[in-house]
């Protein structure tokens, strides 16, 4: 076996968390395409949301500069998927989630949003997990159920993620009035 020749070392990016866990490496080359290190052959964009349909950790890394695209891959898919029929987002909500960015609660947001977000798929596994002992008349049943009592339990999640924000927002507003109390002496 002969040695190898040394190569000058490739400039190295800090792992970031889904790599750290051996996360599927996909490559983005310039003309769009998708190559999947793991399986070494290209990929599409429906299947890099197979991946994440079935939870396989992955990182997509721009294949010149090793840039992490991942974020922007993910909002590809989001896109396609809501102009593929029924969107999840109306436009008001979007319009909204615009309005926060470059606003002084644009960080908060994107946190709040990805707790509500788990808080529900938490709600939605134990619903999941409770109905699959059910025969086929009690699932019946359950699912006639289900709308009402997943409405009521919604309802009160987001009654109390409403009051959790607003106490949150009060906070944030007397802390402000107290550092700003500070600079122009006011106690």
């Amino acid at each position: 076996m002969s040695p190898s020749k040394p190569t000058a070392p490739a400039k190295k990016k800090a792992p970031t968390a889904a790599e750290a866990d051996s996360a599927r490496v996909i490559k983005k080359y310039p003309n769009r395409r998708l190559y999947d290190t793991q399986h070494s052959s290209y990929i599409t964009l429906t299947q890099v949301r197979e991946l994440v349909m079935a939870h396989t950790p992955f990182v997509v890394r721009d294949a010149k500069t090793g840039e992490d695209l991942t974020r922007s891959i993910l909002l590809q898919i989001i896109l396609e998927q809501e102009a593929g029929g029924a969107p999840m987002f109306t436009e008001a909500m979007l319009a909204h989630m615009i309005r926060f960015y470059g606003h002084a609660m644009q960080g908060f947001m994107g946190n709040y949003l990805e707790k509500n977000i788990q808080t529900f798929t938490e709600i939605q596994s134990r619903l999941s997990e409770q109905s699959q002992s059910l025969t086929p008349e009690m699932w019946s049943q359950f699912m006639r159920m289900q709308s009402p009592m997943m409405q009521g339990m919604m309802g009160n999640y987001l009654e109390q993620s409403k009051n959790m924000f607003l106490q949150m927002q009060e906070q944030m507003a007397k802390q402000a009035e107290q550092v700003l109390g500070a600079f122009t002496g006011k106690r």
